[in-house]
């Protein structure tokens, strides 16, 4: 059976989910405010649970309604043939958030809709009473502009749940950024890649399972495994396929550096747990003592941001370290930064530049090409 799925995304990744989804094969994939959306059945689903590297979450979209009031709401619920999802000893919490809508209060939409689906499944299933001791199917209820969409989280966890990091450095960056980070990128599986800060290894293990072909979802569980009318022998063979797929042999070229030995330690941890000790050389080194990098090398990384008193300084003698290796050693540089002083101190204005959110912080992805790169784009235009 067909259904609508939605790819979550955070704002500015929309269309890299997308393109994203295209690559995987689904069908009336669109890009669209808040993710993109497709069509395709439970496999599609679990497919796109397994191998997105930038999306938040995997949704099916059971129904979406008017709802300017909370009658309104209350029915368009109960109208959704829930039972077709939920059986009648499921577990279904039910999640909800509100934005530019006349109903704000998050409890209340979702105090209603659990109801609505409760009252619908007790006629549907023709029992007085839902025990909710078996699977669950997690509820989501979004209002956005006096439009409710009503969806099944496929996922679970957060995509960014690969299972490797398990302890977290100062500023961590989430693995789902991290792959943004390197698709936006001008690097390419096959070039040399290095982060010279790079913390607790995050934009490296990405960039390796990038290069290796590694499904970042391979060693982890998703709710709709669960579910009882998911094929079993669907899922077996979607994560067989993933396995079969899987080449660390072919990680090379990447390299990282901090000048924090406590982050470089978790760093080879969450290697190891990677599945790829030994792969990705580490090295005790100040951004600003770095030389030597390949000509052809692309750095991409998440410099300090200065957002407390007193740390301005540190970010401007960041940003002018990793000037030098635009121009001396002609790297193409990329950064993520909130730090507005940045191109500034890095010596000249970015080539290229997105507007992107870790977490509820605005910042900038910027890029720097080397100097051949920068001849190249400048005959083409």
């Amino acid at each position: 059976m067909a259904y609508t799925f939605l790819a979550t995304a955070p704002f500015g990744l929309e269309g890299v989910v997308a393109q994203e989804l295209r690559t995987l094969g689904c069908a009336q994939v669109q890009a669209q405010l808040g993710g993109a959306s497709f069509v395709g059945g439970m496999e599609d689903a679990l497919r796109a649970n397994l191998w997105l590297r930038c999306a938040d979450r995997v949704l099916l979209v059971a129904g979406r309604f008017p709802a300017r009031t909370f009658e309104e709401l209350y029915e368009g619920v109960k109208a959704i043939a829930w039972e077709q999802f939920i059986p009648r000893d499921a577990r279904f919490p039910v999640a909800g958030n509100c934005a530019r809508s006349q109903l704000m209060s998050v409890r209340d939409c979702q105090a209603i809709s659990k109801k609505a689906i409760a009252d619908r499944l007790l006629a549907a299933h023709g029992v007085k009473t839902l025990p909710e001791t078996a699977e669950s199917y997690g509820v989501q209820i979004a209002l956005h502009g006096d439009v409710a969409t009503c969806t099944l989280d496929t996922s679970g966890a957060g995509l960014s749940r690969r299972g490797y990091r398990t302890l977290n450095g100062e500023a961590p960056l989430r693995e789902t950024l991290a792959a943004a980070l390197l698709t936006l990128s001008p690097w390419r599986p096959g070039r040399p890649l290095h982060d010279p800060m790079c913390g607790t290894g995050t934009l490296l293990v990405e960039a390796a399972f990038m290069q290796a072909n590694r499904a970042p979802g391979l060693t982890r569980a998703f709710a709709c495994e669960a579910w009882r009318w998911t094929e079993k022998e669907a899922v077996a063979a979607l994560r067989e396929e993933a396995r079969a797929a899987f080449r660390p042999q072919e990680i090379g070229g990447i390299t990282g550096a901090d000048v924090d030995a406590a982050a470089l330690k978790l760093a080879k941890r969450h290697l190891q747990q990677a599945g790829i000790s030994g792969r990705i050389p580490l090295r005790c080194e100040d951004v600003r003592d770095a030389a030597g990098l390949d000509a052809a090398c692309v750095i991409v990384t998440n410099p300090p941001y200065g957002c407390r008193m007193g740390e301005r300084k540190e970010c401007e003698s960041v940003a002018r370290a990793l000037g030098r290796l635009n121009r001396q050693e002609g790297q193409t540089v990329c950064a993520i930064t909130a730090f507005t002083g940045f191109e500034k101190a890095f010596g000249r204005r970015a080539d290229k530049r997105r507007r992107l959110y870790n977490g509820r912080l605005e910042c900038e992805f910027m890029t720097f090409y080397g100097p051949s790169l920068r001849q190249k784009a400048s005959k083409g235009n």
